[in-house]
């Protein structure tokens, strides 16, 4: 075993957490990423000297088993997501009110989440591409669907709000079977909704980022190299012509693994013609504390104009700094990623002040651009459009020859989320410790052997 070697490419969840999975077995890992810093779809913006804000995935729920004992293992703290107070609402006009809800038609909204979950209910999340009526689903935009099947204007206004919050989606970008496999992935609408008892009910104190920087301080990680070639030899794989090793872990999104020369070549692409970035920009506004809870208010606002259609606040524990972070998503997200930073700025300052008019400017705002980050193509994740998955999903973690895959958009358990990428860096560890174990050679051994690699191979 310790004379075995695997490369990882990419340093986010996914490639971490094979990675040192792998190294804790006595496999001799190395990883390979293209950015001057681990952390993938993970990175912390330092807001004030020594306190940082999520700028990439942040939120984790008690269901996140994985993630849990991830952070349990690794010696960091959760802390509750601040949901206190009246939210503010913007459809146009400015109101406020307790709770989440918006101030729209609640029947014509219960009416949209009835026919959501009836969409998520039918969909099998371990192979999506295998449900009933999978072919019909998969060949419809979730734009198309709510056309067809949304009557009232409110459930139509608010819509694409949710899918964007949900998913940072345009509703024109995802097929519907990706749309109800996701919302069924996450644990459904009520959960992947919610703060309290939700998906969304806790942050890591001091920032996500932390976890990828810890499991990186023991292993043997290369920044600046980015990868381009994967060729199999004999029984080798060597990558970019002069990394060689018995296995490699590709745990990057799928437009960036379909950029890769594969040899042989790849018997579905990563990607489909349709497959789009996840379409999310984050806004921090930073004040001098959470001013806005001396007011009554909880920084939790929703708006149909943007660019931020949402906001929540995301201030450390401490209360040492305020910060309201902003969700540009959807289609608005390709609007604001391409003006300039000083616009960005302004245009979200603005709003801010809209939003809640009794806080002063903001001391400082940071832009985060997920839409063009190369080296992420979008976040929360991938975006599956019409086709991708029947094309696409039987290949997803099925392993071509010494190359395996991992990533939150090759679990079928938390997809998008990062306790899906963790799952998926643990089965993508598992696969190759399998590949690596010499099998017993008695034929009922051999047989059992066998058989439990094709159950993990199978998509």
């Amino acid at each position: 075993m310790t004379a075995a070697r695997v490369l990882v490419v990419g340093a986010g969840l996914a490639g971490l957490t094979a990675a040192d999975t792998l190294h804790r077995q006595g496999v001799a890992v190395t990883v390979l990423e293209a950015r001057d810093r681990v952390g993938g779809r993970t990175h912390g913006v330092e807001v004030a000297p020594g306190s940082f804000a999520d700028a990439g995935a942040a939120y984790l729920g008690d269901r996140h088993t994985s993630l849990h004992h991830l952070l349990d293992r690794l010696g960091l703290k959760t802390t509750p997501t601040t949901t206190e107070g009246a939210s503010r609402f913007a459809f146009p006009d400015l109101t406020e009110q307790s709770g989440r809800f918006p101030p729209l038609n609640a029947v014509a909204l219960g009416d949209l989440f009835d026919r959501l979950d009836d969409l998520t209910r039918r969909v099998r999340p371990e192979q999506p591409w295998a449900s009933a009526d999978a072919e019909a689903l998969d060949a419809e935009t979730a734009a198309d669907w709510a056309e067809r099947n949304l009557r009232h204007p409110d459930a139509r206004r608010f819509f694409p709000l949710f899918l964007g919050e949900m998913m940072a989606a345009d509703p024109a970008a995802v097929s519907v079977l990706h749309m109800a496999f996701y919302l069924r992935s996450g644990g459904g609408l009520n959960y992947l909704n919610a703060f309290e008892g939700g998906a969304q009910a806790d942050r890591v104190d001091g920032g996500a980022h932390q976890i990828c920087a810890h499991l990186a301080a023991g292993l043997d990680v290369r920044l600046g190299y980015q990868v381009e070639a994967i060729h199999a030899d004999g029984d080798r794989v060597v990558v970019n012509g002069d990394e060689s090793a018995d296995a490699v872990i590709v745990a990057i999104p799928p437009l960036l693994a379909d950029a890769i020369d594969f040899r042989p070549g790849l018997p579905e692409r990563r990607s489909g013609t349709r497959t789009a970035p996840g379409s999310a920009v984050k806004v921090h506004l930073v004040y001098p504390a959470p001013l806005w809870r001396a007011h009554g208010l909880s920084g939790w606002s929703v708006s149909e104009r943007g660019p931020l259609l949402s906001t929540v606040d995301d201030s450390p524990a401490d209360g040492s700094v305020g910060v309201l972070t902003g969700f540009v998503t959807g289609a608005e997200a390709h609007r604001y990623a391409a003006l300039p930073l000083v616009t960005q700025r302004a245009e979200a300052t603005e709003q801010a002040a809209a939003l809640f008019p009794l806080l002063p400017p903001p001391i400082a705002v940071h832009v985060t651009d997920w839409v063009t980050d190369p080296y992420s193509r979008g976040c929360y994740a991938a975006l599956f459009g019409p086709g991708d998955w029947l094309r696409g999903g039987p290949h997803l973690t099925r392993p071509h020859g010494r190359v395996h895959w991992a990533g939150t958009e090759t679990s079928t358990e938390f997809f998008g989320l990062m306790e899906g990428a963790i799952r998926s860096g643990h089965r993508a560890a598992a696969e190759v410790l399998t590949d690596l174990t010499p099998i017993d050679p008695t034929p009922t051994d051999r047989l059992e052997g066998r058989d439990e690699r094709q159950s993990d191979r199978a998509a």
